[in-house]
């Protein structure tokens, strides 16, 4: 089978395209035929290996210690058909479309893929497709909405309150926006100048250009704050909350995990780290917004597999608004 392979740590050009052995399903994994992927800011900093010491480090020891060995194929968000099942699987059967996250396992960058029917923190989350979702719009649900997900159930985002959503332009910034607006909250959408107008559109009620403004000496004040991309300043940040206000942090830096619990033991804000655990029931409430309307998938544009370095290329130009999909096989 067709396959992009991960042949060392660096720039988009490791990645290249080749052929490997099809998997076959163990006894609790299903074989699935992917249609769709998507190229993220995660899968790029993993292809690089560019993360916090805390998060290389391990990582690094998993994938391989000088190139990827243990992990060859990149990719983690994926949709597709299922081909077959192993014995011990019920819940799923062979014609399917299903959606989800492979987690750190990745492989999505393939013409198929084995994942197992009760996927843990490693192995991410799977849900089937029960409307009429695309596969490409299936594909770019999985982690930017189940972290959106996340960190406004965390912050206890109610009815009423003002959040201000650092990076909104992204693939979880975009879902956060339209979540937030679900629950009641007023949104201020923090971006550059090429996505304000998405924004808008998705439902954000003031945008502000990062490249022309300083959120934080605006004098605005905000219950919450979600940081998705990691670059707002931290001391003028919780400067910004209002009482009782939130810090959440998707993307910390490891001096952020010791002033965050200083902040929330010595003031009445908290911050917020972390990262999501896939769940399958998250990817169903997901759909089910998504299919009645009240939440929609932006996608920026598709790549067929081949171009999957390209793809690579252009999110790391910061350009990208929502998600950027890899197309396995053509007609979604």
């Amino acid at each position: 089978m067709k396959a992009i392979l991960w042949t060392n740590y660096g720039p988009p050009e490791v990645l290249r395209l080749g052929e490997v052995e099809k998997p076959m399903p163990k006894d609790d994994e299903v074989l699935i035929r992917v249609h769709a992927a998507t190229a993220m800011a995660g899968d790029c900093e993993m292809r690089r290996l560019q993360l916090p010491m805390y998060l290389g480090l391990p990582l690094r020891l998993y994938v391989g210690v000088r190139r990827p060995t243990r992990i060859t194929i990149p990719g983690m968000e994926l949709a597709g058909e299922i081909e077959a099942v192993g014995g011990a699987v019920r819940h799923f059967q062979v014609g399917e479309r299903v959606f989800g996250i492979s987690g750190f396992r990745m492989g999505a960058y393939a013409e198929y893929i084995c994942l197992p029917i009760e996927p843990d923190e490693t192995t991410g989350a799977l849900a089937k497709i029960t409307g009429k979702l695309s596969y490409a719009e299936a594909a770019a649900i999985p982690v930017g909405g189940s972290e959106a997900l996340h960190f406004l159930r965390r912050a206890n985002l109610r009815g009423g309150e003002a959040i201000l959503i650092n990076g909104a332009g992204g693939s979880i910034g975009t879902f956060a926006v339209q979540l937030a607006k679900l629950y009641g909250a007023t949104v201020t959408a923090v971006d550059s100048t090429g996505k304000l107008e998405m924004l808008r559109s998705i439902g954000a009620d003031q945008v502000i250009d990062y490249t022309r403004q300083d959120f934080t000496r605006g004098g605005e004040r905000y219950d919450v704050i979600f940081d998705v991309v990691g670059k707002s300043p931290f001391g003028r940040s919780v400067a910004t909350l209002k009482e009782n206000g939130r810090y959440l942090l998707a993307n910390p830096h490891v001096s952020h995990l010791a002033r965050g619990r200083w902040v929330t033991m010595t003031s009445n804000k908290r911050v917020i780290t972390g990262t999501a655990s896939y769940r399958s029931e998250d990817l169903m409430e997901l759909q089910e917004l998504i299919e009645t309307g009240k939440l929609r998938v932006v996608i920026d544009r598709r790549y067929p597999l081949e171009q999957a370095a390209e793809a690579h290329r252009y999110v790391e130009t910061g350009a990208k608004q929502g998600g950027v999909v890899i197309m396995v096989h053509d007609g979604d």
